[in-house]
């Protein structure tokens, strides 16, 4: 199996546990009803992440292109940095952003954030490597031909 296909694997892998973890979770962080007006409700926050989680693994698995990498790593690194920020901080809202502090660890917390480090770790080293393999079979090629 070659490293191209073990990366779009990994991006895959990682951003899928991502989705399925912040898919679950959506309907718990349902605004309450002393939620501020004028607030995203944190449950829209979590099945959108879930959504572009699972658009950038299919987008990866589909099409190993830099653009495709470079969205994968966007989606895992911001997730991932948000797993960590709102743990560590407590910043109570930020403008339409609800307040999601959660000094909890539990295991879906774990998963999600593992998923999402080796989403992109393995998306940046595709972000770095894909165009230099293309190149270099498409060298091969005219040399071989």
């Amino acid at each position: 199996m070659g490293m191209g296909i073990v990366l779009r694997l990994l991006v895959a892998a990682g951003l899928a546990a991502d989705a399925v973890i912040h898919w679950r979770f959506a309907p718990d962080m349902a605004p309450g009803p002393n939620t501020p007006s004028g607030t995203i409700a944190g449950d829209d926050l979590f099945y959108a992440q879930a959504i572009a989680a699972a658009v950038a693994a299919v987008l990866v698995l589909v099409w190993a292109r830099r653009w495709t990498y470079a969205l994968a790593f966007l989606v895992a690194a911001s997730a991932a940095g948000a797993v960590l920020l709102y743990y560590f901080v407590d910043f109570g809202q930020l403008g339409p952003i609800p307040r999601m502090y959660d000094p909890s660890w539990y295991a879906d917390k774990t998963i999600s954030l593992a998923g999402e480090l080796v989403a992109a770790i393995a998306a940046l080293i595709g972000f770095f490597t894909v165009r230099r393999s293309r190149e270099s079979e498409h060298e091969a090629d005219n040399v071989y031909s």
